[in-house]
Parts: C-alpha cells; sequence; structure tokens
C-alpha cells in the first residue's frame, strides 16, 4: 500500500462527483459559464574564542608550502580499543575508543514489533482446514537499534579531516577515563571526554548527555601543537548499512533527510547512487526511519554543506564544516548538537530547530499538512480523558459528524427533493432531446422552482475528503498511534485489521447506506453506486485499522442521520 492508493479513494470520490455534475444532470445553457535508525550530524566548525581560530583569509597555509615544526608531541601508543556504556531513561547508549565514535544506540519504550499484535489471519485458517497445529513463530521483543553496523564498517560519529594538513584517522583509539555512564536515576547532565594525539594536534571529543532527553551535545577541541597555523576542515560522518533482504515500508521515504535553506530534502536508500552534496545553509542533516532519526544540528548552518554516497550497501552522509585556521599553540572548538529518538511531534516543535518538519505530514497533500498536526494534537487531547486513542478516534469521528450534522442535513434533504422530481426531469429530457441549450434552461428553472440544488448531495463526500486525508497522514505517521491498541484483536491503530474484519463491516455499512441513499434515475451512476461500497472495501483492507474504524463509525452515524431524515419527511 502507497500514495497511490489513498489517491485511488480521492479520485474515487472524484469520479462519483463529477459524474453527477456532468453526467446525472442536463447541461447547463451555453450562456452560463458555469530512510534504520541511523542518521547522520550536521556541523560546522566555529571557533569559541575569536582570538584562538581565525577565518580563511585571501592566503591562507597549507601543509604542502608550509613547514610544520612539531613540538611536545607525544608519540601515540596504539592500543586495544574498548567501549563505554551510557545508559538513560530514554536510551542505551554504546561508545567505542575507536573512533570517540557511537557504536549502538537502542531506544527504550520503543520495540521492533508490536507483541502484543496477534498474527495473520491465513496462518489459522490453515491449522483449521487441515487440522494440524502450526507453531507460532516468536515475537521480537527487541528493541529499536539507531545504529545499523555490519562488520569492518566505520563508526557513526567519526570525526574526518580530508581536505585539511595533516592526516587524523577516523579508526584511530582515543583515550578516555570513563568506563560507564548511569544516569537512569540521575538528572543532571553528564560528560564522556575522548582525547588524541595526532602528529600536530591534540584532539578532543566531548559528549555532554541530558538525561531527560534524547539530545546530546558534541563538542570537538583542537589543539594546534606546533609553531605555525594549520588548517582543518571538519566533516562529521554517519554510516549506515542498508539490508538488502529487509522489506522497506512502502509509506514512507527511508534514508537520507537534510533541512536546506528552510525546506526538506530527504531520499531513499536505494535513490542514493552517486556523491552528492548539497548546501550550504543546512540547518540539520542525518538519516531518517519512518518513525525514527539521527540528526545533527550545526553550530553554523550559513557555512555547512550536506554530502552522501553509496558504497554497495553502505549509506555514507556527513556534515561538512568551514575551513578554519588555527594559529600556532592555539585551539580551535566545533559544537555540534544531536537528536537521535523518535520523531513526537510534541517533542521536536520544543527543541525549536524545525525539526518536526522530518515527519511526513504532508506525504499525500502538502496543503493539508496543517491538518494532520491539528487532528493529531486533537485526537491526543481527548487521549488524555479516555486513556486509548481507539477510543479517541471514535469520539473525534462523532464530534465532526455533529459539527456538520446541519450541512448533512440538508444534503438528505437536497437527495430526497432530486428523487421526487426526477420523472419531470426525464419528460424533459426526452421533450428536448435535441435541443441541449433549452433543456438546460428548462432543467435550471425546474430546479428553482422546487428550490432544488443538485450538488447538494456530493457536499458531504466533500468535506470528509479532506478529513479523511488528514487522518490518513496522522494515522500512518504519528508515532503515537505505533502499536498503540484498541480493543480485542486490533492492537496496532498504524497498521491494517490483521483478521480484515473491521473493513468488511465498513463495507456492508456502506452498502446500507448506498440503499437508503435516493438514486437518480440514471441507470449509470446508479451501477457507478452500486460499485462503490465494494471497491472502498478492498480499498481499506490495508488502510490503518485506525483510519478504518473512523469511516466505520461516520457510516453508521449517516445511516442513522439518513434513517432520522427520511422519517422527518413522510411525517
Amino acid at each position: 500500500m502507497d500514495k497511490r492508493t489513498i489517491l485511488a479513494v480521492v479520485l474515487s470520490l472524484a469520479v462519483l462527483f463529477a459524474y453527477q455534475i456532468f453526467f446525472a444532470k442536463p447541461p447547463v445553457p451555453p450562456e452560463t459559464v458555469p530512510v534504520r535508525e541511523s542518521h547522520q550530524t550536521a556541523q560546522k566548525p566555529t571557533p569559541i574564542k575569536e582570538n584562538s581560530v581565525v577565518k580563511q583569509q585571501a592566503v591562507s597555509p597549507d601543509a604542502s608550502t608550509t613547514k610544520q615544526k612539531v613540538k611536545n608531541v607525544l608519540p601515540a601508543q596504539e592500543e586495544s580499543s574498548r567501549d563505554i556504556k551510557v545508559e538513560t531513561a530514554n536510551y542505551t547508549a554504546v561508545f567505542s575508543t575507536k573512533g570517540a565514535a557511537l557504536k549502538s544506540f537502542q531506544l527504550k519504550g520503543y520495540q521492533k514489533e508490536c507483541t502484543k499484535c496477534v498474527g495473520d489471519i491465513w496462518p489459522a485458517i490453515k491449522n483449521f482446514v487441515t487440522g494440524k497445529k502450526q507453531p507460532a513463530g516468536e515475537k521480537n521483543n527487541d528493541l529499536i537499534e539507531v545504529v545499523s553496523l555490519q562488520p569492518d564498517m566505520p563508526y557513526p560519529l567519526t570525526l574526518t579531516f580530508p581536505e585539511s594538513s595533516g592526516e587524523i584517522a577516523a579508526d584511530s583509539v582515543y583515550k578516555t577515563d570513563t568506563a560507564e555512564l548511569n544516569m537512569v536515576k540521575n538528572s543532571k547532565k553528564q560528560r564522556l571526554v575522548f582525547s588524541r594525539v595526532f602528529n600536530d594536534v591534540r584532539v578532543e571529543k566531548i559528549y555532554i548527555f541530558n538525561p531527560d532527553n534524547f539530545s546530546i551535545t558534541l563538542e570537538v577541541n583542537i589543539s594546534n601543537l606546533t609553531d605555525v597555523p594549520i588548517t582543518k576542515i571538519p566533516y562529521l560522518n554517519w554510516y549506515d548499512y542498508v539490508d538488502p533482504k529487509e522489506k522497506v515500508d512502502g509509506y514512507s521515504k527511508e534514508g537520507p533527510v537534510a533541512y536546506v535553506s528552510k525546506s526538506i530534502e530527504r531520499w531513499k536508500s536505494a535513490d542514493v547512487s552517486k556523491e552528492q552534496t548539497i548546501g550550504p545553509d543546512v540547518s540539520w542533516g542525518g538519516v531518517e526511519r519512518k518513525y525514527f532519526m539521527a540528526v545533527i544540528i550545526p553550530q553554523d548552518p550559513s557555512l555547512t554543506s550536506f554530502n552522501m554516497s553509496r558504497d554497495d550497501h553502505v549509506i555514507a552522509v556527513n556534515l561538512k564544516g568551514a575551513k578554519n585556521i588555527i594559529p600556532p599553540e592555539q585551539s580551535g572548538s566545533f559544537k555540534y548538537n544531536l537528536f537521535i529518538g523518535p520523531k513526537d511531534y510534541a517533542m521536536l516543535k520544543k527543541l525549536g530547530l524545525s525539526l518536526e518538519e522530518a515527519i511526513e505530514f504532508d506525504s499525500v497533500i502538502p496543503g493539508l499538512k496543517w491538518l494532520s498536526i491539528g487532528l493529531l494534537l486533537f485526537i491526543k487531547f481527548i487521549h488524555q480523558f479516555v486513556g486509548n486513542y481507539g477510543v479517541a478516534i471514535i469520539i473525534l469521528t462523532i464530534l465532526i459528524k455533529v459539527l456538520f450534522w446541519p450541512l448533512g442535513n440538508i444534503s438528505y434533504k437536497s437527495m430526497k427533493e432530486m428523487q421526487k422530481i426526477q420523472p419531470q426531469i426525464t419528460a424533459l429530457r426526452e421533450k428536448y432531446k435535441n435541443d441541449q441549450a433549452k433543456l438546460g434552461q428548462e432543467t435550471m428553472a425546474l430546479y428553482k422552482t422546487h428550490k432544488v440544488n443538485p450538488f447538494g448531495g456530493c457536499l458531504p463526500i466533500l468535506i470528509q475528503i479532506p478529513v479523511f486525508i488528514g487522518l490518513y497522514n496522522t494515522l500512518l505517521y504519528a508515532i503515537e498511534l505505533r502499536h498503540s491498541p484498541f480493543f480485542f484483536w486490533i492492537q496496532d491503530l498504524s497498521a491494517k485489521d490483521p483478521y480484515y474484519i473491521t473493513p468488511i463491516v465498513m463495507g456492508a455499512t456502506q452498502f446500507i447506506q448506498q440503499k437508503m441513499t435516493p438514486t437518480m434515475g440514471d441507470p449509470m451512476q446508479a451501477k457507478i453506486m452500486l460499485a462503490m461500497p465494494i471497491i472502498f472495501t478492498f480499498i481499506f483492507l490495508n488502510f490503518p485499522s485506525g483510519l478504518v474504524i473512523y469511516w466505520l463509525v461516520n457510516n453508521i452515524i449517516s445511516i442513522g442521520q439518513q434513517i432520522y431524515i427520511n422519517k422527518k419527511l413522510t411525517d
């Protein structure tokens, strides 16, 4: 199921609407003009002190032209790498002294699979028919892992200077005095410091953890150990392994993402084939999944560019900072903010960095993004009182129906009146079958005499279309609804009904509603309307169950409203 499916629904409704306008009624007179949870960090060097780092000049020293004299440089002793575990209430991270980089990042409270969800119906049917019990597969209780690696791959958050004087190997082993950080019951920020002396510089990487959220600060200090200026252009790198056997969610792009010049840019991992550079003016960049992302926020976006490339099944992204010149025996500093966590709208909005733009609330129609966000916020508000997102969706449906109740009454009355004058319209068609202009004039006069709006019956459908699309985006991309249970067999409102019960019942209610709707006397229109419940049933089979519940409840209320109007008109 992808965007084409939801568009099929919209087009189906549009076809019905267009038919009523252009075919079900005589023409008007001619004179009337009707991407694993891995990410990348975008960063750029910014001197901490104005007197410590001098920005690029017209003529800058280069390693090839300036002979550097190194003094007080201690030879680095290589040692085997080791891991440092960092644990908070929100995540468990593992850093390696190899590259002073990230090796693992597991999000607590977010499992790979819905552990309470029932399995697919087809194995159960097979067991019933054959009489043989098939052993149920084990549920995957693993937590979401943001870092996706394979053996011999470099680690995310490695720091390199490929266009700078002097070499700093990405896989160099750093030193640290920290063995482990545990902040599960500690709300104070803590630091993890890595350091390493190279030929001409001393590099220090300092991670600062805020245990209350998913944000991490990274400070990089580079000390010039020579008596001549050196040039450094920082690259903060992220590497992501794309498993060719893993099924890709067709609902969203999963791969590199960047916010460039106040606009979101995203790519599917499969579409990254050659090296690309975006920017400057990169506010943040990294790698995203449907519900999770890892991004780097540079200190100075105006001087930062975003690069990406692919080598076989490995995606590499980095944020390139500006060229900086570090004077002799002085230090330069670069600062980054990292976000590694869920695409929670309220959480991202609170950070004030436009990170919420990564949520695809505008996947179908960009102009309805505001509606998707509004529906999400309202559903969350109701959830505070009822504690069940399925119940919140039902309440939302009822409130929407109550809001447009008067409009629905007008629509049903209009269709009823149209049914009454169908014999007269048929007579006019026969009388003026060779004069379409006269037929249009007489038909419009008939509508005016009986105070009938031929388009009145389309109004409820037109209103439901934007609400349907907005709720579709909300249910599909809001992490609050991921693995959110309703009742009984529906344990994930963002996934399809595993037994297809709700879409079948929804189709039945739509059929009942259609049988109660007055016909316009046009055989072609009657055939189209008869087929709509069947078409909708098959389309809704793989829709999020929360969306099916919305449409089902809407149909039930509409049936009740039609019964009320029909009874009122016959009294």
